[in-house]
């Protein structure tokens, strides 16, 4: 059973910076594209962004490009999610998500393994 947990969450004034970790139990024995999402109050949960297996292929949904930049470090069994430029609509628990294929999606349905969250909070 692969295990996923999330770290790096807190408080942050708008503008500031965090950066999410989400360590697996398995990345170099699996293949697993690795998906981040959020959920805040009153909202679905929604895709964040997402990298392929060897981490060569990156998606972010519209409002996070240039400000977040996901990256994996396989050896270590941890994808990253550094996050700029924060803004109070950003606020939410992150989640990250892993399916046991190549290439990831932004669908929740696509992710058969999940974390049990970090809480972000931008507020000034």
């Amino acid at each position: 059973q692969l295990q996923l947990v999330e770290s790096g969450g807190g408080l942050v004034q708008p503008g500031g910076s965090l950066r999410l970790s989400c360590e697996a139990s398995t990345f170099t024995v699996d293949n697993y594209a690795v998906g981040w999402f959020r959920q805040a109050p009153g909202k679905e949960r929604e895709g964040v962004s997402c990298i392929s297996h060897r981490g060569g292929s990156t998606n972010y949904a519209d409002s996070m490009k240039g400000r977040f930049t996901i990256s994996r470090d396989n050896a270590k069994n941890t994808v990253y999610l550094p996050m700029n430029s924060l803004k109070p609509e950003d606020s939410g628990v992150y989640y990250c998500a892993a399916t046991n294929s190549d290439y990831g999606t932004l669908l929740l349905g696509t992710y058969f393994y999940w974390g049990q969250g970090t809480q972000v909070t931008v507020s000034s």
